[in-house]
């Protein structure tokens, strides 16, 4: 009788994924719950819960709390798993550049990276042009070729002899940081940038600002203006002039030796802060598929105060940006599921790892500390879900993003059968990689499901608060994800993981400014801003949702009213920055967040 009632049991377990999708029962999650967790988290006390401060403790706190008041097995340090952040960097005091009788002017004559590291060092100079060293199906180039830079710094220009060609098979190798990664392995001591006249006719000093990276170059690294690379190439009876024409012909220039001693110190002060992931888990209740887990993550942190390279959309204005959608709704979500399905824990086969991430908005620095340091087998991992910006669903009048329904066979049917019986319209999109902590996982070649609701004027602002909220909207929202995360915790299969898009999206600088990746339409008549012609496959406006047609009208808030305004606003941004941009779509006005 008792191996009859276990047969029972396995058979009904292995049966759930069988039965027909419908509205889940999720009367633990209610729109005043979600209003509750959202009022606390984006309260101004909280002072927008920026990494590293009081505010974003006492918001990891508030979530460590309610994992453990739904019985949640905390994990890491009490729940808490710390990790340091650089809240800033800035030139410090000792920088100095001198060569014979030169003394530089920091700021004026030259300027020291951000990733470099903070050294002294004398020697002399080797110019090595371009500073590429690579061989693809197309092209050859070793600007190293026949010479040894060690204990030597290499002059390297910025860009490359393709500027003009957006698909120029240079763009892989022509970052800062790629060219730098060059010289060390070629053993050069230290590397000195110079901007020629064609990739930046002013000639501007790069602003110093923190890149997200983690860890310095290990040599110094040092942008130097033309006037002063001219005085070091007078040694060699040359000029940046001429070497930038002979570096654009067909034959890479050979390198050679400048017997003139450079003498630097490098020193770049950098703000450290500790911040931390909180995690807990809710274990599975069938000992076979226990070990096996489906994450569901939300970013917990914002910008502060605001401020100049905040991420402010606003940041000529110092106030508190509380981000109750960005993201106190996310979080609130993730509560709302950890309290919901913690008291259904009998019926759940696979373990369920809850993540809230601390310092997404610098860079998803939580998710890619979690998934470098994992409190778990990776491997383990059937899928994640990842949950940003969901406070903005009205029903008669937005449908819910959802992203990364391609990274998994059978996974877009399986969302579109949930969607339709939730009665939410939902736009799909299959690529796994995207601007938010989902990416971190997708690398790691795990499904990933990103639910988003879409930006809005008070996106990234103070104004971004509780009372704009439709939490009734998010209610419907956290239920169809909560029948998805029950779906894949309980199927007796799991999702089989397939590439859907790139695993990076690399942003490529092609002279001094950024680019969207759009063709304008330079014919379009009586209108105000910039009617999009062509957007370009893979390239930062196409993967956002921008569209043939759409009239740019905005950029992180401020008008573009032609394309002159237009090509002003680009050269505010940098490679790498999240931007909001603001289009005219017929009648209606879209927000799309663009990475550059």
């Amino acid at each position: 009788m008792f191996k009859r009632i276990v047969i029972l049991i396995s058979i009904v377990a292995l049966c759930w994924h069988c039965v027909p999708v419908s509205v889940p029962d999720s009367s633990t999650i209610s729109a005043n719950e979600l209003r509750k967790h959202v009022t606390y988290l984006a309260a101004d006390e909280l002072e927008g819960r920026k990494p590293g401060t009081e505010g974003g403790r006492q918001a990891a706190d508030y979530i460590r709390q309610q994992f453990r008041s739904n019985n949640l097995e905390l994990l890491a340090e009490d729940g808490f798993q710390q990790f340091q952040v650089i809240t800033a960097v800035k030139a410090g005091e000792n920088n100095r550049l001198t060569f014979k009788d030169f003394t530089g002017s920091l700021g004026d004559d030259f300027t020291v990276l951000a990733f470099s590291e903070n050294t002294s060092l004398s020697a002399p100079v080797i110019c090595v042009g371009y500073g590429f060293e690579f061989e693809t199906d197309s092209i050859i180039h070793h600007d190293y070729n026949g010479i040894d830079v060690s204990d030597h710094w290499v002059l390297v220009f910025r860009g490359d002899p393709d500027l003009d060609n957006q698909d120029s098979p240079y763009l892989p190798y022509g970052s800062l940081r790629s060219k730098v990664l060059t010289a060390r392995d070629q053993k050069a001591a230290g590397v000195l940038f110079v901007s020629g006249v064609d990739f930046d006719e002013q000639d501007d000093l790069i602003d110093l600002y923190y890149d997200g990276g983690q860890k310095t170059a290990g040599i110094p690294v040092i942008q130097i203006k033309r006037q002063v690379a001219d005085l070091i190439l007078s040694d060699a009876s040359t000029s940046v002039a001429e070497l930038e024409q002979q570096l654009n012909q067909a034959e890479p220039l050979k390198p050679f030796l400048i017997d003139l001693l450079v003498n630097a110190v490098t020193e770049v002060i950098k703000t450290e802060a500790e911040t931390q992931n909180v995690v807990a888990v809710l274990p599975g209740s069938v000992p076979l598929f226990k070990d096996e887990y489906v994450i569901v993550g939300a970013h917990y942190d914002h910008l502060g105060m605001g401020g100049p390279g905040s991420g402010s959309r606003r940041p000529d204005t110092l106030a508190i940006h509380n981000g109750a959608d960005d993201n106190a709704s996310g979080t609130a979500a993730l509560l709302e599921l950890a309290e919901q399905l913690s008291v259904r824990r009998q019926n759940l086969k696979r373990s369920i790892l809850f993540i809230s991430f601390g310092a997404e908005e610098m860079g998803l620095l939580g998710s890619k500390h979690f998934t470098a340091n994992p409190l778990i087998d990776l491997n383990q991992v059937t899928a994640m879900f990842n949950l940003d910006m969901l406070g903005n669903y009205y029903p008669d009048s937005t449908a819910l993003s959802i992203g990364g329904t391609g990274t998994a066979v059978g996974l877009t049917d399986l969302v579109t059968k949930y969607a339709s019986a939730a009665g939410i319209p939902v736009n799909l999109s299959p690529e796994g990689y995207g601007p938010s902590d989902h990416a971190s996982f997708y690398i790691k070649d795990i499904p990933v499901l990103f639910f988003f609701t879409g930006a809005h004027d008070r996106y990234h602002t103070p104004a971004d608060d509780a009372q704009f909220l439709s939490f009734g909207g998010e209610e419907q929202v956290v239920k169809l994800i909560s029948g998805l995360i029950k779906d894949m915790v309980n199927s007796s299969e799991e999702l089989v993981f397939q590439e859907a898009g790139p695993k990076t999206r690399t942003s490529y600088r092609r002279r001094f400014k950024v680019t969207l990746g759009i063709m304008p339409d330079h014919a379009a008549e009586g209108i105000t801003g910039l009617r999009v012609d062509v957007t370009i496959p893979e390239r930062p406006a196409a993967l956002a949702g921008m569209k043939k047609g759409d009239i740019i009208v905005a950029m992180e808030g401020k008008p573009v009213g032609d394309i002159y305004e237009y090509m002003h606003r680009l050269s505010d941004f940098k490679v790498g920055q999240r931007i909001s941009v603001e289009v005219l779509r017929g009648e209606e006005k879209i927000i799309l967040i663009v990475e550059l």
